[in-house]
């Protein structure tokens, strides 16, 4: 969805307005009363939630309480698989999905490659993507090219953005999947989904969304946005860790959807003489034992989600981007990042003088990502940052400006 000036200005309001009810006192600008959960607020300025979100107390507790019991008296795996199905369920309410479309893989990658395996892909059909994609895309598709002789078909932005008509000049008959990522990772441009999904359907294909850079930063919503499959790794904005990764399946695609590797937790039902019903859910893409650690983490952190409210999050964030974009833009920056953007993520083309840039930046202590090679700074604040730590940034930037 696309934000005007009016939204905008309703979204500032309305996190101004959450002071006196979710502030504690210290520091006025925490509108959302978070900043004392999150250790990484406390040192420095951490604008580079994009890249690694840092995670709160509750879920750096989830991860020693784990630890810790496996070191005295480890957890049966029936616990663990009760716990992996609780997560299931609260990941599912977030998305709009229901737990049996649910299964976990290890990254947010082997998503993708599991849709487009299943797609069994053959000379002639074509993937339809546009050019702000992750890079695992391009990879796939690339060798798809060559050892199935697809076409990888790549639609250009303009202006930083792409709209569903961009994309229909590139979507035909022989058109087997869009795919996109919700919010690219370059910069921050959040695409109108349903649209998309709606092209893609029109001519029989199927809608894929890489949601890293979504879920967690505004409520999301799998129906309404027509999205057949999803995958997102958890530890960017869902404040989770590392080697989960939630894979959404719409119940009528998940029998087209093969599994291409075989385990014991594939088993539901035991028939004798070594013979097994494996799940036709999507937990049969759990075949082996899954990184427990990180499913107990991703629990508690989306407990915190769920207790601090997705749409005040969105509220508060995306108020911050958008000062925090035409300040960029007033200070003289070119801003890769779209007006009206309705994500959290900023990017801006550095001058030439990118040593100077980095070294007052580090001077200060400020973390944001410098990408192409340095020629680019990714800044993402996040539920925690404040509106004088986006000033600060932007003093901060004016004097490298070009």
């Amino acid at each position: 969805m696309d934000f005007n000036r009016r939204d905008f200005l309703e979204t500032a309001a309305g996190a101004a307005a959450l002071i006196p009810l979710r502030g504690q006192g210290v520091d006025p600008g925490d509108v959302l009363g978070v900043r004392r959960d999150f250790p990484a607020a406390r040192d420095g300025l951490y604008l580079n939630s994009a890249y690694i979100t840092p995670t709160p107390v509750a879920v750096a507790d989830a991860a020693r309480s784990f630890a810790e019991r496996k070191a005295s008296k480890p957890i049966p795996l029936d616990e663990m698989l009760g716990k992996t199905d609780e997560v299931r369920a609260q990941f599912a309410r977030l998305v709009g999905a229901a737990p049996e479309e649910i299964g976990f893989l290890f990254a947010t990658s082997e998503g993708e490659n599991i849709v487009a395996s299943a797609l069994d892909l053959n000379a002639g059909d074509n993937v339809v993507v546009d050019e702000l994609h992750y890079n695992t895309s391009f990879v796939l598709y690339r060798h798809l090219e060559r050892t199935r002789r697809i076409e990888l078909r790549i639609v250009s932005h303009r202006d930083g953005r792409v709209t569903r008509d961009d994309f229909a000049r590139a979507v035909d008959g022989r058109t087997r999947l869009v795919s996109v990522a919700w919010v690219s990772h370059q910069n921050g441009f959040r695409h109108n989904m349903r649209p998309l999904a709606d092209l893609a359907h029109a001519h029989g294909a199927l809608f894929y969304t890489d949601a890293v850079q979504a879920l967690g930063m505004f409520p999301v919503d799998v129906r309404q946005a027509g999205v057949d499959f999803m995958t997102s790794g958890t530890y960017k904005w869902l404040l989770g860790g590392f080697g989960v990764a939630p894979f959404f399946v719409r119940r009528e695609l998940l029998d087209r959807v093969r599994v291409d590797r075989l385990g014991a937790l594939h088993v539901e039902r035991e028939l004798g003489d070594h013979r097994y019903e494996i799940f036709r859910t999507a937990k049969k893409f759990e075949y082996a034992t899954l990184p427990f650690a990180e499913i107990y983490q991703l629990g508690a952190a989306l407990g915190y989600l769920e207790r601090v409210g997705i749409d005040l999050i969105e509220r508060h964030t995306i108020a911050l981007a958008r000062e925090l974009r035409d300040g960029l833009a007033s200070a003289g920056f070119r801003v890769l990042t779209p007006a009206n953007n309705g994500s959290s993520i900023v990017s801006v083309q550095l001058a030439a003088d990118q040593p100077r840039a980095r070294e007052i930046l580090d001077r200060h202590g400020v973390q944001v990502s410098f990408r192409e090679k340095g020629s680019q700074i990714r800044v993402s604040p996040a539920l925690f940052n404040t509106r004088t730590e986006i000033q600060r940034f932007l003093e901060l930037a004016r004097t490298f400006a070009a």
